[in-house]
């Protein structure tokens, strides 16, 4: 004799949050985009026909920037769905695929350097002048001469597309926004991947590091070649963390972990974190789990650094290159920018040596970059001594914040190397500090440079804050007071029905 017990199982629904959010996000981005039109990092000549419109341009740019922020914002308190977010940032994302470049003209320096390898001549070497013509024209004059400081699988993607357009600059820019787009959508899909092997609301994940508007803004509508990169970064680790056996997931995420550092370097320091994710597979037991895994990690790192220097002599091979590029890593530190705290410390310091008379402020930026430097290494090695503690991901994602911020110059996009895999890996509730500090970093940076990509003047600033501030007043009328709140994304129990048997004792 049997009989059907009530039994629960856990079904996941995700709900589809939309609504008022995600649609003022896509007005947002769509003013973004029609403000670049006047006010973005356009190519000289166009940029000198619209140069009476670029106040217009500017405040509607940034109006278009606040409204995408707080969208962003408000979205995030919903606490939406993985799948939901995926289309929101599809949604955001459209406008400014086809605008132009904004924020940065580092774009126009790809395009020169892809020709250049496209054409054989030495791009660690020398600089876009030697190429000359449309593409070099476009360069900004403080990178005119200084050599590529990229991988050669990015320099190789960059000559297919330059081969594909030519010297169009228009079509060319288009071609390296597709690769980036292509990074993005990368990262899309890893992500929350990454953050559900993790134990970590892959919506939560997605939201603040991937749908995150320096994402937007700079791997997006500034065509970076970091979104390449950490595509490629966030879907190596992925493959990391895999629960399918065999030893072609890790090997398959050391590969794809060393193919996002041909493209930029600092991928490379994800390299030991994947000797330790890989030793941890190899752990069976729940005793040899909570253990410091020194001894697979022994067995584990060989093998990380045998299948990193296989696929980078492939590509090195098949590229036609050497290892030039790393000779000229020092190549972003041209730039002083205030943002980096060992370039600024560094600068006031030259600054008061001057004043008084002393002959060494040479020596001042040079010696408090290498006070930053050792900073970094500190930082790097005790997330490593923490790591198991902390979590491979997340003290990788750590790691990184720190060489971005304690380095020699400092980007907003540059903390997306460290954001994206502390949203997938923080083991924190998703309204921790830690992400609050996070969340509230991306808002206050994405709104910090100019969408000209060039210095700030005070009219710049003047007109962003004119248009900034409009929309504030208006948006935050409606999403703070009017626009109802909604119910988090949960996951519902809902009863099931089995067969189950009842043991004979029980039976009449």
């Amino acid at each position: 004799m049997s009989r059907s017990l009530p039994t629960t199982r856990l079904a996941t629904r995700p709900i589809m949050i939309g609504g008022v959010p995600r649609w003022l996000g896509f007005a947002g981005a769509v003013m973004l985009a029609l403000g670049g039109t006047t006010a973005g990092a356009l190519p000289y000549q166009q940029a000198a026909e619209r140069a009476s419109l670029v106040g217009l341009g500017l405040i509607v740019a940034y109006a278009g920037l606040a409204l995408l922020v707080v969208a962003w914002w408000r979205l995030g308190a919903e606490n939406p769905a993985a799948r939901s977010l995926q289309i929101t940032l599809g949604l955001w994302a459209a406008p400014l695929v086809v605008a132009p470049p904004l924020f940065s003209r580092d774009v126009y320096s790809y395009l020169a350097q892809g020709k250049m390898f496209a054409q054989g001549l030495d791009v660690y070497l020398y600089g876009p002048s030697s190429l000359g013509g449309p593409l070099a024209s476009e360069v900004p004059e403080i990178w005119q001469h200084t050599p590529a400081p990229y991988g050669p699988l990015f320099l190789a993607v960059a000559a297919v597309i330059t081969t594909l357009t030519g010297t169009h600059v228009i079509a060319g820019v288009f071609g390296m926004r597709l690769v980036a787009v292509a990074g993005v959508a990368l990262l899309a899909f890893a992500v929350p991947v990454l953050a559900r092997r993790l134990g970590v609301s892959p919506g939560a994940a997605l939201w603040l590091g991937v749908l995150n508007p320096l994402v937007l803004t700079h791997l997006v509508a500034g065509a970076h070649n970091d979104a390449l990169m950490l595509g490629l970064l966030a879907a190596g680790l992925a493959a990391m963390v895999s629960r399918r056996p065999g030893a072609i997931w890790p090997v398959l995420g050391v590969t794809l972990v060393t193919l996002a550092a041909l493209v930029k370097v600092p991928a490379a320091l994800a390299l030991p974190f994947c000797a330790l994710l890989w030793a941890q597979r190899t752990q069976r037991t729940p005793v040899e789990r909570e253990r410091w895994p020194i001894l697979a990690f022994l067995r584990t790192a060989p093998l990380t650094v045998l299948v990193a220097a296989a696929a980078a002599i492939v590509v090195h091979a098949l590229a036609g290159t050497g290892v030039g590029w790393i000779g000229a890593l020092d190549t972003p530190a041209v730039v002083h920018n205030w943002m980096s705290a060992s370039t600024t410390a560094g600068t006031v310091t030259a600054q008061l040596l001057d004043a008084i008379g002393s002959g060494v402020a040479h020596h001042a930026v040079p010696f408090w970059r290498g006070v930053g430097l050792a900073a970094a290494v500190g930082c790097g090695l005790l997330v490593w001594v923490r790591a198991r503690v902390l979590g491979p991901v997340y003290a990788l994602g750590l790691g990184l914040l720190a060489v971005v911020l304690l380095g020699p110059v400092v980007h907003p996009w540059y903390l997306l190397w460290g954001v994206v895999l502390v949203a997938a890996g923080a083991p924190h509730a998703v309204d921790s500090p830690m992400r609050r500090w996070v969340a509230l970093g991306s808002a206050l940076l994405a709104v910090l440079v100019v969408p000209t990509g060039g210095p700030a003047s005070a009219a710049d600033v003047t007109l962003g804050l004119v248009g900034g501030a409009l929309v504030l007043v208006a948006t935050g009328a409606v999403l703070l007071w009017w626009l109802p709140r909604r119910e988090p994304a949960v996951e519902r129990a809902e009863p099931v029905y089995r067969e189950r048997p009842i043991p004979a004792e029980t039976v009449a």
